[in-house]
């Protein structure tokens, strides 16, 4: 059986208010009583119940946290800058991923509610306002991660429109014309505001045509099945530049492309994705890609949440602006206008 306050407490020969006291407020206990008890906790291997510590408190250490993919290291550097940020306050972060799917989602909710967490970071896969009102009302703020304002809650984002307008105006700087936008499914509002980004470029641009290539999901497989399709049109009707909508299927479209053919990147096609994560610059044809704040997102949604939780300010809602990082999957693919 676990040692408890009690047995530490008659080992040391003290009170049990002394040990909390050693545990929870050494300043008001001498030296010689600290060194006393904590010998005694480590003889008997005592380990305190801190949720037990907690709930007698009325606040908790722990903050859920519900991303839509821990396979996309775009999510998982948003999860490690929310962790590094949490630990600085004394605080862990407890992770979970929807999977796209809605239940999963709505699972964690509860599960984070029953845990009593001090507040809920999460990237909305379903229509969850109504479970999020409902937590806040109960004393659980919520941040919104990787999604747009609302009146409603703190959020924290990219400007995603920006950052698909940004992809494909470099590419038709490169005197592409013939370009493709390749993502789905369109459910998800980051790539639909990728591809509005991606529209109102070429449509800036009357000589340049748009072709959107819907996938059921933003994977490298996906990707690569995509590439293999785009293969294996002449080249009169091939794209001379892909937009990928995040780096995971750009990274599988580079595999469809040239793996089986002798298509060449960047000279045939220009290809360019979204996040920079990290195998961006490490393919074979290094990628270029549209970064994204990704770990600076994390740390600012748990600042957002401590400001919530601190009762400072109104709900704010932060906005990044991407930035564009050439590599060699465009860089020399300058074709004549």
């Amino acid at each position: 059986m676990a040692a408890s306050v009690k047995d530490v407490a008659l080992h040391a020969g003290v009170s049990v208010g002394t040990v909390s006291n050693v545990l929870n407020n050494p300043g008001k206990v001498s030296q010689a009583t600290i060194d006393r008890v904590r010998a005694s906790v480590e003889a008997l291997g005592f380990v305190r119940n801190d949720a037990a510590r907690q709930l007698r408190a009325g606040r908790s250490r722990s903050i859920g946290m519900v991303v839509l993919d821990i396979g996309n290291p775009f999510f998982t550097d948003i999860a490690r800058g929310a962790e590094g940020r949490a630990l600085r306050d004394d605080l862990v972060v407890l992770l979970g991923a929807s999977d796209d799917d809605a239940s999963r989602e709505s699972s964690y909710l509860q599960l984070f509610e029953e845990q009593r967490v001090a507040g809920i970071l999460i990237s909305p896969r379903g229509d969850v306002e109504a479970d999020l009102l409902r937590l806040q009302t109960r004393g659980v703020p919520v941040v919104l991660v990787d999604e747009t304002a609302s009146d409603s809650f703190s959020s924290v984002a990219v400007d995603d429109v920006a950052g698909g307008r940004m992809a494909v105006e470099h590419l038709i700087g490169l005197g592409r014309r013939r370009i493709a936008v390749v993502g789905g499914p369109e459910s998800l509002h980051q790539i639909r505001d990728r591809v509005a980004g991606a529209r109102a470029a070429v449509a800036a641009h009357p000589d340049a045509a748009l072709e959107v290539i819907p996938t059921a999901a933003p994977t490298v497989l996906e990707g690569r099945g995509i590439g293999e399709l785009l293969a294996a049109r002449p080249p009169s009707r091939r794209p001379d530049a892909v937009f990928a909508v995040n780096d995971l299927l750009a990274v599988g479209l580079l595999q469809g492309l040239t793996m089986l053919s002798d298509i060449r990147v960047p000279e045939d096609v220009a290809l360019i994705g979204y996040d920079d994560i990290e195998f961006a610059s490490s393919a074979v044809v290094p990628l270029s890609s549209i970064r994204q704040p990704s770990r600076l997102i994390g740390e600012t949604a748990v600042e957002l949440l401590l400001d919530e939780l601190a009762g400072d300010r109104p709900h704010r809602s932060v906005l990044f602006r991407p930035e564009l990082v050439v590599r060699a999957s465009t860089a020399g693919a300058v074709l004549s206008a």
